[in-house]
């Protein structure tokens, strides 16, 4: 099935950052330092990733089950600030970095709600993967559309320093 109008999801304009909020740490999450595992941290970072690709973009849960297609991260880089404990509240904020015909590379920032603070980042590269082939597959023509028209926007959001940052030990 290929899905020729999008089903969820919106034109714009898009918010810059896009927020996504009402997530907790849950028990199950925390390890033995007594904070969220950071395992955990990829969870919530797709969970709110999930609700941003369906709700801003309409390639989330509604795309992958009307277009026989969807997003797979196929690289990821996290970076851990602050713990994050039990029961604490936190949201997400999303900005579209780049995109091409079949992939898309996001920032997302995880603030706790009690304070505002940052307690990690995400960049990471999506691919569009068709369910039929398990290969990358191009965006419908609406999605490109409306990945230019969020990227526009998010060019506007000053440049982040944990963006493009290597992984190393700093002498």
């Amino acid at each position: 099935m290929v899905e020729k109008t999008p089903q969820s999801g919106h034109d714009g304009p898009y918010p810059a950052p896009v927020e996504v909020r009402g997530f907790t740490v849950r028990p199950e999450w925390i390890d033995y330092n007594g904070h969220m595992n950071v395992g955990y941290y990829g969870v919530a970072f797709d969970k709110a990733l999930d609700v941003m690709l369906e709700e801003q973009l309409g390639l989330g849960k509604t795309y992958v089950e009307t277009a026989g297609a969807g997003p797979y991260i196929l690289q990821s880089h996290v970076q851990f600030r602050r713990e994050i404990l039990e029961g604490e509240g936190f949201h997400l904020h999303f900005r579209l970095l780049d995109h091409d015909a079949k992939r898309i590379v996001y920032f997302a920032e995880m603030y706790a709600d009690r304070d505002g603070v940052l307690c990690a980042s995400q960049e990471a590269l999506i691919m569009n993967v068709s369910q039929e082939t398990g290969r990358g597959a191009p965006f419908p023509d609406w999605a490109q559309a409306r990945l230019a028209r969020m990227q526009v926007k998010h060019e506007t959001i000053p440049a982040h320093p944990a963006i493009g940052a290597a992984l190393g030990i700093r002498r």
